[in-house]
């Protein structure tokens, strides 16, 4: 599965500029600092360092995930789970990377993205270790972040970061490639969510449960779904796949690191469309780098404050193939924005049954979660819906995850041989593949 150009043997890491001479500054920040030129630089000139013989290397932000490459993963998770159904299968995969270990580096609150890593690893048999509070180590005693995690290299096969602090996952990438250039030990880091930046792996699930609704299949054969034909009479122009489909995403847009990472892969996809729908405050609406990447791809945007705006003589509301719901992220607010926010009407960013029944009746409704019970942006009531994929879609990141990690330690083959070898020869009578 090919991401881009494989990494050359005479590539050299970036000389440092040297660190600015005000002694104010952390060494955690003049370690950020030491690596910032290179983050700033595009994310095309990225990706050959992030990957090593057209395999990833470093999983840091969306852009990685090329259409042929989230198709290939898709394909992957689809096995895994179909694997894991019986003892064969299931013994199969927990041999796999029974030999590997990873360090799950959590300083940021998780607890669906932990476990659903965590649970990844077990299904492979990878051995999991964890940091997930920063006082526990000897960062109080003053070591940095960039020792604690070149530290972890010695002892993991993979680090997986969630931080609240801004490219920190990039930066370590770097770090680890640097060490790898002077013949030092080095391994995978996968960014689990860094700051206000980007989640790829929640991107990943998401796109993953976006490619299973879309498939419009009977949850108990690979096989259309009856359903589909009869949504085409409602619904002429609708067809399989992500192409060609209108998303909404609504609430937090501008600091929601799930909607930049999901979006930025949607804009790979032929003839979407994507409505945000957030208020008009400079904090909660699109950021401009964003919309600047998704316009020069040429990807239809349009920015309302309501479900109720009109858009090709449609509401919102009507028109969306798939929502994306996320609360307002209070946690990220600055000194200030509670009063601001307090001035705004925040009830247009809540779904309600009334608004879901004008929905199209395939319509998926994703949440990345928490959802906010104080907030209420999707109330309990409509958990019971069809279109409401959000549990499902915390299983699929199990999944997914699981397929990536294959991926990076290039096993995804042996399960392909496996799967094809072994279950199909064993079940070529049941078609019973999508679960």
């Amino acid at each position: 599965m090919s991401t881009g150009p494989s990494l050359s043997s005479s590539h050299k890491p970036a000389t440092a500029p040297p660190p600015p001479a005000d002694s104010t500054f952390t060494r955690d920040e003049l370690d950020l600092l030491c690596y910032e030129a290179r983050i700033r630089r595009p994310e095309r000139e990225k990706l050959p360092e992030l990957q090593r013989a057209e395999q990833l290397r470093h999983v840091i932000f969306g852009g990685q995930f090329s259409l042929a490459l989230l198709e290939g993963l898709a394909q992957t998770a689809d096995k895994i789970r179909v694997l894991s159904k019986n003892r064969s299968g299931r013994d199969f995969l927990i041999q796999l990377l029974h030999h590997k270990r990873a360090m799950l580096y959590f300083t940021q609150p998780s607890t669906r993205t932990f476990l659903s890593f965590m649970a990844a690893c077990q299904i492979l048999g990878i051995t999991c270790n964890e940091v997930r509070d920063p006082t526990t180590s000897s960062e109080t005693k003053g070591e940095t972040r960039f020792d604690s995690l070149r530290m972890f290299s010695s002892y993991f096969d993979l680090i997986i970061i969630r931080s609240k602090l801004a490219k920190l996952a990039e930066s370590c990438a770097y770090l680890m490639n640097d060490l790898e250039s002077t013949g030092n030990r080095s391994v995978p880091i996968i960014n689990a969510g860094s700051g206000a930046d980007e989640h790829p792996t929640q991107a990943l699930l998401d796109i993953y449960t976006l490619q299973r609704t879309f498939q419009f299949a009977d949850r108990q054969t690979s096989t259309a779904s009856p359903r589909f034909a009869e949504l085409q009479h409602s619904y002429p122009q609708l067809t399989k796949g992500l192409t060609n489909k209108v998303y909404g995403f609504c609430g937090d847009i501008g600091r929601g690191r799930t909607v930049r990472s999901l979006a930025s892969l949607l804009g790979n996809y032929e003839g979407v469309t994507l409505i945000f729908i957030a208020p008009h405050d400079p904090t909660l609406t699109l950021r401009e780098d964003l919309r600047t990447r998704l316009v020069e791809r040429g990807v239809q945007i349009v920015e309302v404050e309501s479900f109720d705006d009109v858009v090709q003589g449609t509401p919102v509301i009507e028109l969306l193939d798939a929502l994306y719901m996320t609360r307002i992220q209070k946690e990220h607010n600055a000194p200030g924005d509670d009063e601001k926010f307090a001035a705004i009407d925040l009830s247009r960013y809540k779904l309600t049954p009334q608004l879901v029944a004008r929905m199209k009746t395939y319509a998926p409704i994703l949440h990345p979660f928490p959802r906010d019970q104080h907030f209420g942006e999707i109330p309990p009531e409509i958990d019971d819906d069809p279109r409401a994929m959000y549990f499902r879609q915390a299983r699929n990141g199990m999944w997914i995850r699981s397929a990536l990690l294959a991926s990076i330690f290039g096993v995804d083959h042996q399960i392909d041989q496996f799967f094809n070898d072994e279950y199909r020869e064993r079940h070529h009578d049941d078609d019973r593949i999508i679960t």
